[in-house]
Order: C-alpha cells, then sequence, then structure tokens
C-alpha cells in the first residue's frame, strides 16, 4: 500500500489541517505498518508560481524548439502526475486561505493536469482524505455563509475529475484563542475539534482497510 500525502499549510508546526493528517496518517500505518509514504508539502516547499504556464504552452511549441524552462516544467508537471498515478490512495491537507484555495494547491491541480490530459482520472476509484480547515465559520446562517470556495472546487477536481473515492473532514474556528473577536466561540470550537480529531483518526483507520 501506497499514500501520498500533501499539506498546503503556511502555519509550519501550528498547522491545524496538518495535525489532522498527521492523526490520519498514524491511524492509517498502525493498520496497515507495510504502507509507503510519499509526502509533498506545498506551503513549505512551493511549486514554482510560472511552471504551470510554461509547461502548457510548451504543448504547442514544437520540441525542438522549446526552451531549457519548458523542458523542466513538463518534466515537473510529469512528476507530479506520476505522483497521483503511483499512489494507492491520498491524505490531503488543504486548509481554506481568502474564501479558496490557496495559490500553492492551484498550482500544484494545474501542473497534475498538464501532466496528463484534461480528463485523466488520477486518483479512480481510489480512497481520498480531504482535511480541510477554516478559521471562522463558513456555516448556514452565520455572516460568511457562501464565502467558502474551498469544498465545492477540491470536491469537482478530486472527486468529479479525478475520480476519487473521497472523505471530506473540516473543522472551522481554528482562529479560536487566536482572533479575541472569536472567544464567544471557545465552547464550540473546542467541540469542533474535538470531532474532526476523531473523524480524521477513524478515516485512516478505515480506508486503510478498504
Amino acid at each position: 500500500m501506497h499514500v501520498l500525502r500533501i499539506d498546503s499549510s503556511i502555519q509550519g508546526p501550528a498547522s491545524a489541517s496538518g495535525e489532522l493528517a498527521d492523526l490520519a496518517e498514524a491511524a492509517w500505518a498502525e493498520e496497515r505498518p507495510d504502507t509507503t509514504f510519499t509526502r509533498r508539502h506545498l506551503g513549505t516547499d512551493p511549486l514554482p508560481a510560472d511552471a504551470w504556464a510554461t509547461a502548457a504552452t510548451a504543448g504547442y511549441i514544437p520540441a525542438e524548439h522549446r526552451t531549457e524552462a519548458h523542458h523542466a516544467a513538463l518534466a515537473l508537471a510529469g512528476t507530479l502526475a506520476d505522483e497521483l498515478r503511483a499512489a494507492d490512495a491520498a491524505i490531503l491537507a488543504l486548509p481554506l486561505y481568502n474564501y479558496g484555495v490557496s495559490q500553492h494547491v492551484k498550482t500544484w491541480i494545474d501542473l497534475v493536469i498538464a501532466g496528463g490530459s484534461p480528463s485523466e482520472r488520477f486518483l479512480d476509484g481510489k480512497p481520498v482524505i480531504l482535511l480541510t480547515t477554516r478559521g471562522g465559520s463558513y456555516a448556514p446562517g452565520t455572516p460568511r455563509e457562501g464565502w467558502d470556495h474551498n469544498i465545492d472546487y477540491l470536491t469537482r477536481i478530486l472527486a468529479d475529475l479525478w475520480g476519487a473515492d473521497l472523505t471530506v473532514i473540516e473543522r472551522e474556528f481554528t482562529l479560536v484563542g487566536v482572533n479575541p473577536a472569536l472567544d464567544q466561540f471557545t465552547e464550540a470550537a473546542a467541540l469542533m475539534k474535538k470531532a474532526a480529531h476523531e473523524a480524521a483518526a477513524e478515516a485512516g483507520r478505515t480506508l486503510a482497510t478498504r
């Protein structure tokens, strides 16, 4: 069993999404000690922002006229696509930033697509755990309802386009205790954290034995 883990937080050791991914990975490894993991951290080791445009335009240029930059971008896109193809499953820790996916994640997705065909199902039928976190709440009835453009987009890419058997685990109010304006939600945030941690570990255990 081979699992691809992708992180994208910019919070380092304080990452809430990384904490969830650690729980899922640990539970997975406990159930399947023979599992190998490939890890890529898009937040601490970001992909070149211009690589996708270079790889995408290279397809319209005869091979003999491509520059070193074209070849490097195509090679990177191929590597990222191959990581998904080689994985039996994936753990993806992709928090919401500025109401959507981060630039790091968007670059990764675009490069993966450039590394294959537009309709290639890189994760066809494979179990994938998507772990996402939000600093505040975007639930129905809240002032920011409808501002989360992260989950729907990632579901379209991971499940609808790439074919993943997707399990989504969400945690809100991660900025409680950091932003004083959210202090009134301390109890709710603690319950959400506990539920998300339990769900992440359970997903790791369950999907490892699927």
